[in-house]
């Protein structure tokens, strides 16, 4: 399902902290697949503010922390059974690994699914220092940069001091490398939006 050889092969960007875009990840026919069958169940509410971020969105469980099962397998279609056993394959780990310089293929990994609906949005926010590295991957089919929800990498805690952004589109995906200055946040979700934006975050943790 996923096509290592994009992750790999890529570098990473080196300002204002290790970062990377990743697409091309699927073959089209199984991104129209993952994009129509998209997790719809499980899902809890989160929001709030922790001090140092504002946060609302949905999410459930894809693999549990350093689980070697799939969560509420019955629920998802073959297409992305296949995915979660891709992201917990060791060719996985090794592929991240080369690209991030980290040796990722026996740390804990954890993997959830991300609803961002109309209003929804993550503050600009550095990650725990427990997490090492974070691959998100986006199913969207269309997005309108407009209706917002799209990952900015920041130069600070500051939203306006953007560096790039990134459109949550089906096949193509986010790398943070976890610093003291790998400051992003998620745009806020136009309220007028009938479409919500769809990611999966991958987390490799110390």
């Amino acid at each position: 399902m996923l096509d290592l050889t994009q992750i790999s092969r890529q570098t990473l960007k080196t300002q204002p902290y290790a970062w990377a875009e990743i697409g091309n990840l699927f073959a089209p026919g199984d991104a129209a697949a993952l994009a129509a069958t998209y997790p719809r169940d499980h899902f809890k509410t989160v929001r709030g503010h922790d001090g140092e971020k504002e946060y609302e969105y949905e999410s459930r469980a894809l693999l549990g922390l350093g689980a070697d099962t799939v969560a509420h397998p019955g629920e998802l279609s073959q297409a992305w059974l296949e995915l979660a056993h891709d992201l917990l394959s060791p060719e996985y780990r090794t592929a991240m690994s080369l690209l991030t310089g980290y040796d990722l293929t026996t740390v804990p990994i954890e993997a959830n699914v991300f609803h961002f609906g109309a209003g929804a949005c993550l503050g600009p926010h550095l990650d725990l220092p427990a997490k090492l590295v974070t691959h998100v991957l986006y199913f969207n089919r269309i997005w309108n940069r407009a209706d917002g929800g799209c990952l900015s990498i920041l130069g600070s805690s500051d939203q306006a001091d953007m560096a790039a952004e990134i459109l949550p589109l089906v096949g193509n995906s986010s790398l943070l490398v976890r610093s003291d200055r790998s400051w992003h946040a998620v745009s806020r979700v136009a309220e007028g939006c009938r479409r919500s934006r769809r990611s999966v975050t991958v987390t490799f943790y110390q």
